[in-house]
């Protein structure tokens, strides 16, 4: 008997582990599609298999689908790169999927802009750039500070608030210069700095899931510190993100599947930042799993396998989440104290990825995140204090890089 299998295309060292233990718990077979499996080290310390191919050549998936011993239950990704992607195939396959249109428009950032804008939801003031002339035009038609950021991509990165136009031109030299990888002919958003509280939803098909709040670390770059779900807010602040939340869903067709929407307080009230379409990553669906009982992670399966999902809250409590950012570069002498952290009541997760001898690069997005920890209680303040303690344990040591020049000293005999 030919086993159920659940492709994923692609994984992530964030969401992709929550993919793999849910298909498995659901009685799937995971098997990940790759352009470079070994990039993934929770595929191979747990078994999982993964086959090496192109996955920027749709005919290629296709033929590996189709090669396939085991029966295709489902096909989905963990991140937003290769969803339209999935849902191309899905359409092939003749499996429930996302419009692959939809998502298209969803990833291109301008496309998004446009859309929005056109449904009358509020968002920051924009322009399409594809120069540094460009760019200087519209910092200074908007109105500094502004916020420059690739048309395509995730995870803040190429993503930076410019306060001057020393800081514009230097941002728009490292992203047309050579140094950001783009994913795409190289296009950039001017965008007006919208001030406030940063907010963001979760989604699943036409239905608002919860609303949480993330702190970012210092500017000019946005690297998350703390997040908090759900979010301590009035009814009437509360409804008004998830009806705006909703119109965003309606006016880039989103009807089907996961969504994030971000979204910045201001004097306006709430502000779309950005809709994503997929689950937030890196700690997220722990914590609303945490909060209310809905494991989004695994009823996103479900859709994807055709069977019937469930969103009903199962109880309700407070979740936090605290991101391990190290702040300077050089190399990881030694990390400690996740253990101890772990072992205090309401500590929910205590998550590293980087071990002595890491070299620490920092980016100024998602990457500079060398670890977290989740905790939850009954209450927002309960949490904090047991957030606080745990994430009090944990130190390191880091090592700056020798200086250009600088020689290394010969140890004392």
């Amino acid at each position: 008997m030919a086993r159920r299998a659940l492709i994923l295309l692609e994984g992530s060292r964030y969401n992709g582990p929550l993919y793999v233990h849910a298909a498995q718990r659901l009685g799937l077979h995971p098997i990940v599609l790759s352009a470079d499996p070994a990039q993934y080290d929770y595929l191979g310390a747990e078994g999982i298999e993964a086959i090496r191919v192109d996955t920027a050549d749709l005919d290629a998936l296709i033929r590996e689908c189709s090669r396939l011993r085991d029966d295709i239950a489902g096909i989905t990704s963990v991140g937003d790169s290769f969803y339209a992607t999935v849902g191309k195939l899905c359409r092939h396959f003749d499996l429930p999927g996302p419009n692959p249109t939809s998502i298209e428009q969803c990833c291109d950032k301008f496309k998004q802009r446009h859309l929005l804008a056109e449904a009358g939801v509020p968002i920051p003031a924009y322009r399409l750039a594809a120069d540094a002339t460009e760019v200087e035009s519209f910092a200074t038609e908007i109105g500094l500070p502004v916020i420059l950021k690739p048309t395509v991509g995730a995870g803040s990165r190429g993503v930076r608030l410019c306060r001057s136009f020393d800081e514009l031109a230097e941002h728009t030299t490292y992203l047309l210069g050579g140094e950001h990888i783009w994913q795409s002919p190289p296009r950039i958003l001017v965008e007006e700095f919208a001030q406030g509280p940063s907010y963001w939803a979760d989604a699943m098909g036409d239905q608002i899931i919860g609303i949480g709040t993330t702190d970012f670390g210092p500017l000019p770059h946005f690297v998350g510190r703390e997040c908090t779900f759900p979010a301590p807010l009035p009814d009437d602040d509360h409804q008004r993100i998830a009806d705006v939340s909703l119109s965003c869903l309606r006016a880039l067709d989103l009807g089907w599947g996961p969504a994030g929407i971000e979204f910045r307080w201001t004097t306006r009230g709430p502000i779309v930042i950005e809709v994503n379409p997929r689950l937030h990553g890196a700690g997220i669906p722990q914590m609303v799993q945490l909060a209310y009982g809905v494991d989004l992670v695994t009823e996103h399966i479900k859709l994807v396998i055709g069977e019937k999902w469930n969103l009903r809250r199962r109880h309700s409590q407070t979740a936090a989440m605290r991101f391990l950012v190290p702040d300077r570069d050089g190399t990881l002498d030694w990390i400690s104290g996740d253990s101890r952290a772990a072992a205090i009541p309401g500590v929910a997760e205590v998550k590293l990825y980087v071990e002595p001898k890491t070299p620490i690069v920092r980016k100024g997005d998602l990457r500079d995140m060398i670890g977290y920890v989740v905790a939850s209680s009954p209450t927002h303040d309960r949490t904090e204090a047991i957030l606080q303690r745990a994430v009090d344990l944990i130190d390191w040591s880091i090592t700056p890089f020798p200086t250009p020049g600088e020689q290394e000293q010969p140890a004392a005999p």
